[in-house]
């Protein structure tokens, strides 16, 4: 064999190993990311479901909210309505405590 075959063999050689060693360290990479994969995938789904219930507490509040302004819009006109009827009622009653005490 001349010069040239050995340093043809020694590269192919090298570059065979390198490729192994490179092919191994992926597939232990890959088994690594594969094995946690599940463990991730269930915080981001804890996380998700965090966060939704999060968002519904939120919206359910903000809707409390709004049903209260509008059962207090709905009490306070009904309450003034009220007020102006008693109102009403007071000047009737005026009236005609005037008008007895014009009779006597």
């Amino acid at each position: 064999m001349t010069n040239s075959d050995y340093l043809l063999k020694a590269a192919i050689k090298k570059v065979t190993e390198k490729l192994n060693e490179i092919l191994v360290e992926k597939i232990e990479e890959a088994t690594n990311i594969a094995q946690d994969a599940p463990e991730i995938l269930k915080k981001e789904f804890d996380s998700l479901k965090e966060s939704i219930m999060e968002e519904a507490a939120r919206l359910e509040k903000a809707e409390d909210i709004n049903e209260n302004e509008s059962t207090n819009t709905y009490q306070d006109s009904k309450i003034k309505k009220t007020l102006n009827e008693i109102e009403g009622i007071n000047k009737q009653i005026d009236l005609f405590n005037k008008n007895i005490n014009n009779q006597i």
